[in-house]
């Protein structure tokens, strides 16, 4: 039987309730020790539309493990082993498909970018000068205010980014 308005089935035969899987993932705003940002562009984006680096966390991994993971994987940028190479952030409901996205900062241990080609067809390193000039060109779009990977941007940026920077 549905109740809660459908997040919770409920099984009379044997008084169990059910509720829906939710895999986590992880998303994570990259910087190197000049500070800079790591952006990556997915594949099937438009030229200029980008974010920061994001990927499912995979059965047995630790989230932590799973930043170093699909950091390296997707860019080929190392993240520091340390614990304090990485500050969890905050985390925010990703429906696609019901996932739980977990909001990191990590530092880069060694910040040579090899793309994957597949996930990503490029990423760069940006200052902050970099982002402001390349998004008030129109050559660069960020996510929308209301996602995570834009609260984590705006995070390093130091403040809030105009709207008409976002795709």
């Amino acid at each position: 039987v549905v109740t809660q308005a459908g997040w919770t089935l409920h099984c009379a035969a044997h008084e169990m309730d059910h509720f829906p899987r939710t895999d986590p993932a992880i998303i994570v705003l990259v910087r190197d020790c000049d500070d800079r940002a790591l952006l990556g562009r997915q594949a099937s984006w438009p030229e200029g539309q980008m974010s920061t680096i994001a990927g499912f966390v995979e059965p047995g991994e630790s989230a932590e493990d799973a930043v170093r993971r699909e950091v390296f994987e997707e860019t080929g940028v190392v993240i520091g082993k340390s614990n304090a190479a990485l500050t969890y952030c905050g985390s925010q409901p990703w429906p696609f498909p019901a996932s739980l996205m977990l909001g990191y900062q990590a530092l880069a241990e060694h910040i040579a970018i090899n793309v994957d080609q597949h996930e990503i067809a490029e990423a760069r390193w940006f200052t902050r000068q970099e982002m402001r000039s390349a998004c008030e060109q129109g050559e660069l779009k960020l996510p929308p205010s209301t996602s995570i990977s834009r609260q984590l941007i705006e995070r390093w940026f130091g403040e809030p980014l105009p709207g008409n920077w976002s795709r």
